[in-house]
C-alpha cells in the first residue's frame, strides 16, 4: 500500500528517492538521521518537454532556487533537523548553532556586523513589523507615518490599516514621466519613478515617527539615492525604513552607506528559497513592538520556530549573490540592453515606463538609477494582458505579483503620471540570472510576433 501511494505522489527525481527512503526507514523503525544520501541536486532541475519550452522573465515575482542553495539546504532537512528552540539536548544547540552561524554571516554581507537580524517569513511580514512595530511601540511619542505612493502594497496596505488605527499617515509623490513633469522637476536629477528630497523636507515634522520608502520599486525598477534621505529623516529625528526587497541580492548594497534604521527583504528574491526573509536592524536604539507574540523567540521580536532550512537556504544566497554579483550584474545589463533593442527593432512606437538608462545609443547613462533586470514596456494601441495570453511560453506579467489578482491598472504607473490606457498597455520584463541570449532572443521574436497578430486582428 505504501509503495502504491509512493507511486502517486508525482515529484522530482532527486525529491521522489528521498520521499521513498524515508518511507523505508520510518516502515522499518529506523532513525531519519542514518538514511540521508547526498542528493544530485542538478536532477531536481530536470524539466518536462512543455517546461523546456518555457522562457522565465518574471524575475521580479519570484526567483529559481539556486542549486547550491538547495545543496546547502538538503543537509538540514534530513540531519540537522532539531528546533533552535531545544536547547537542553545537543542536536537543537547544534541546530541553534548552525543559525546563529548564518544569522553573522548574512549581518557581514549586508554590511552591519554590529546589527540586529529578525527572521521572519519573507518582505511583507518584515514590512508590518517594520511600520507597525515603530509607529505602535507604547514609549513612542509621534503619530505620523511617511510613505510613497508607489511603493509595494505591503507598505500601503499597513499604512492604510495605522491609519484606521489614529496614526497620520503622508504619502510622497514620485518624480513623473517627462510628460506631465512641471517645468521645476524638469530641473530635477531624480529618476522617474524615486522620490526628489525637496518633497521628502516638505512633509518632514518633528510628529514623523518613521519614513519608509522602497530602495529598487518592483514595477518599473528605480533606485533612489537613500544616504540623503537618511540624513534629512535624522535630521528631524524620525527613522528610516527602507523595502529592499528587489534590490538586495541584485544590487550593490552596504545597509550602513545607505544610513537606514530598519530593511526589509525576501529570500526568494535573490535565488533563495520562499517563506523566509528578514528586518534588518541597523540602529540599536529602534523599538519594535511584536506583532507576532507566543514563545518569545528572536528576543521577543518575533515568536515562532525558526524556519531552520530556510534561514540556511537564505544565507547561502545572499553569499552566492554577493560573491558573483560583480560578474553577474553587467551580464544581466546586457540581457535588458538585447531585450529592449530587440523589442524596438519589430514594434514601432514602442515607449519606455520609468527611468531611461541611455544618455545615447551607444553607452549606459547609469545602472543605478534602474534596476538591471528591470524592463517595463508600453505596448502602443495593444491591452498588455491580450498580449500576455498569446505568448504562454513566456512568463512575464503587467505589474506586481502581489496585486495581480486586482483588475484595476498599476497603482506605480499611475503614480509616475501614466493614464489608466497607458498603464493597462504595459508589461513588466524581470531577467534573472538563470536567463541566456538565446532566450531573451525568442521571447523578443515571439513577443513581436504576437503584437503584430493583435494589431492586425484589432486594426
Amino acid at each position: 500500500m505504501a509503495n502504491r501511494a509512493i507511486r502517486d505522489v508525482r515529484l522530482p527525481n532527486g525529491l521522489l528517492f528521498l520521499f521513498k527512503k524515508a518511507i523505508f526507514n520510518v516502515a522499518w523503525g529506523n532513525t531519519p538521521v542514518f538514511f540521508y544520501q547526498k542528493v544530485n541536486v542538478s536532477r531536481l532541475f530536470q524539466t518536462d518537454s512543455i517546461e523546456a519550452q518555457e522562457i522565465y522573465l518574471d524575475n521580479h515575482a519570484t526567483t529559481a532556487v539556486d542549486p547550491r542553495v538547495v545543496d546547502a539546504m538538503v543537509p538540514m532537512m534530513i540531519r540537522q533537523y532539531a528546533n533552535a528552540g531545544s536547547i537542553t539536548h545537543e542536536p537543537g544547540r547544534r541546530a541553534a548553532r548552525i543559525l546563529e552561524q548564518a544569522k553573522g554571516q548574512m549581518l557581514e554581507l549586508l554590511g552591519t556586523p554590529q546589527g540586529d537580524l529578525v527572521f521572519t517569513s519573507g518582505a511583507t511580514e518584515s514590512v508590518n513589523l517594520a511600520l507597525a512595530g515603530v509607529c505602535l511601540h507604547p514609549r513612542q511619542k509621534r503619530r505620523s507615518l511617511l510613505i510613497g505612493n508607489v511603493d509595494h502594497r505591503a507598505v500601503l496596505d499597513c499604512a492604510r490599516k495605522l491609519h484606521k488605527s489614529g496614526l497620520s499617515v503622508q504619502s510622497l509623490q514620485p518624480q513623473q514621466c517627462l510628460q506631465v513633469q512641471s517645468s521645476e522637476s524638469q530641473e530635477s536629477s531624480t529618476p522617474i519613478g524615486a522620490y526628489r528630497i525637496e518633497s521628502l523636507q516638505e512633509h518632514l515634522s518633528e510628529d514623523v515617527a518613521l519614513v519608509s520608502l522602497i530602495l529598487g520599486n518592483n514595477e518599473i525598477g528605480s533606485l533612489q539615492d537613500m544616504r540623503p534621505v537618511a540624513d534629512l529623516c535624522h535630521s528631524y529625528g524620525a527613522l528610516l525604513h527602507l523595502d529592499a526587497t528587489q534590490a538586495v541580492g541584485k544590487i550593490h548594497f552596504d545597509a550602513l552607506s545607505t544610513g537606514a534604521d530598519l530593511v526589509s527583504f525576501s529570500a526568494h528574491k535573490f535565488y533563495g528559497p520562499k517563506g523566509v526573509g528578514g528586518l534588518l536592524i541597523c540602529n540599536d536604539q529602534v523599538k519594535l513592538t511584536p506583532q507576532i507574540v507566543g514563545g518569545g523567540q528572536q528576543n521577543n521580536l518575533r515568536s515562532g520556530t525558526l524556519n531552520t532550512v530556510g534561514i540556511v537556504g537564505m544565507a547561502k544566497a545572499l553569499e552566492v549573490a554577493v560573491a558573483e554579483i560583480t560578474t553577474e550584474l553587467p551580464r544581466i545589463y546586457q540581457l535588458r540592453q538585447q531585450l529592449w533593442k530587440r523589442l524596438q527593432s519589430g514594434i514601432d512606437g514602442l515607449k519606455l515606463n520609468g527611468p531611461s538608462w541611455l544618455e545615447d545609443s551607444r553607452s549606459p547613462r547609469t545602472p543605478l538609477e534602474r534596476l538591471p533586470g528591470n524592463l517595463n514596456v508600453q505596448f502602443p494601441s495593444v491591452d498588455g494582458q491580450s498580449l500576455m495570453l498569446r505568448v504562454p511560453s513566456v512568463a512575464l506579467s503587467s505589474g506586481s505579483a502581489c496585486s495581480s489578482a486586482e483588475p484595476q491598472p498599476s497603482h506605480v504607473l499611475l503614480g509616475i503620471g501614466l493614464s489608466e490606457d497607458q498603464a493597462r498597455c504595459s508589461l513588466r520584463f524581470g531577467i534573472g540570472r538563470f536567463n541566456t541570449a538565446s532566450q531573451i532572443d525568442l521571447a523578443a521574436d515571439l513577443i513581436i510576433s504576437a503584437y503584430k497578430e493583435l494589431v492586425d486582428f484589432v486594426g
